[in-house]
């Protein structure tokens, strides 16, 4: 089953979620994106703490379409280091794991 990742990634505005979770999901690195927010953010950046109103994307894909997922999400996100962060499945209802295998591409 670990050949399975839930991605997380933070988005600017819903705007830019909506867009990249299409994109991920016609180029079939993702099968499923659930869009969360607004979320507040606080994090240290360039020597001081900062918040933000942000989006929060869940997307499920297979880890070997990673590689290409996170180069869709740099390539159009507007952040100059975007949080993109991807752990294993371990386990999962077995109906959905074959819906998500059968909506990404072969890679």
């Amino acid at each position: 089953m670990s050949e399975y990742i839930h991605v997380v990634a933070t988005m600017s505005n819903k705007n830019e979620a909506e867009r990249i979770a299409k994109l991920l999901l016609e180029k079939r690195v993702a099968g499923c994106v659930q869009i969360i927010g607004p979320i507040t953010s606080m994090y240290w950046w360039k020597g001081k703490i900062e918040r933000a109103e942000e989006w929060l994307c869940l997307i499920k894909s297979r880890l070997n379409l990673y590689n290409e997922l996170e180069s869709l999400i740099r390539e159009n996100h507007s952040y100059e280091i975007p949080e993109i962060l991807a752990m294993p499945i371990i386990k999962g209802n077995n109906d959905y794991i074959k819906w998500l295998n059968n909506e990404l591409k072969i890679g």
